[in-house]
């Protein structure tokens, strides 16, 4: 605990740096619910960082903002408020559980597409946080409109998500109306935010997100 609340406080003060009175206080807020939180051991820090660097992204750009937002039954990593819009933002940090150390690829696509499926409905805009270390694989069927997706897309997605989650099901309405509309790359050692178009994200890490063999290029240079 220690430990954490010490990260906290030099990302906080290293946040700080340029920053207006207001900005700070409202990082303060945060920064002290996520130690309570991690008193009732509920987060950790690789995720609590991100999630503050991310949240003063949004509070300069004029966002009120929560972290570990309830919502019905579930909890969202960041909840953030401006006018009469909302966004939902999900941190992925790329992290593998043991039980998945044989297939970290689709445990991961699982993992996001899941996410985009169960939180975007719940808000009018969704979004990914992600440091620049991980490569997300972000199914493409999620980046665009909902009106373009096909039925063949839609149930792979299914089919994917079902191998993972089954208590409760991602299902089939939620697939159809999810979407991701932006993606937050952190970096966490500069405290620093990229907003990137998702279509741009996936275009730019294309050559790296794979699922066979098959679809990898090695390319040798002299």
């Amino acid at each position: 605990m220690e430990l954490f609340k010490k990260d906290l406080d030099f990302l906080l003060e290293k946040l700080s740096n340029g920053s207006d009175g207001s900005t700070i206080e409202k990082l303060k807020l945060l920064k002290n619910r996520l130690l309570q939180l991690r008193k009732e051991k509920l987060v950790k820090i690789s995720h609590s960082v991100m999630e503050l660097v991310c949240a003063k992204h949004l509070i300069v750009a004029g966002y009120d903002v929560d972290v570990e937002h309830p919502l019905n039954l579930l909890n969202c990593d960041i909840y953030a408020k401006k006018g009469m819009g909302d966004l939902i933002v999900e941190i992925e940090t790329g992290y593998i559980p043991p039980d998945h150390a044989l297939d970290p690829l689709t445990y991961c696509k699982a993992r996001i597409a899941s996410k985009i499926a169960r939180y975007s409905n719940y808000s009018n805009k969704f979004a990914l946080g992600t440091p620049p270390h991980y490569i997300m694989q972000i199914p493409s069927a999620f980046i665009e409109p909902p009106r373009y997706r096909t039925e063949e897309a839609i149930l792979e997605i299914k089919r994917l998500c079902d191998i993972y989650y089954k208590n409760p099901p991602i299902t089939i309405d939620e697939i159809k109306n999810g979407r991701v509309h932006t993606v937050y790359v952190l970096d966490i050692d500069q405290g620093f935010v990229w907003e990137t178009d998702p279509s741009d994200y996936a275009e730019k890490t294309e050559q790296w997100n794979y699922t066979s063999p098959e679809d990898v290029v090695l390319e040798v240079k002299g």
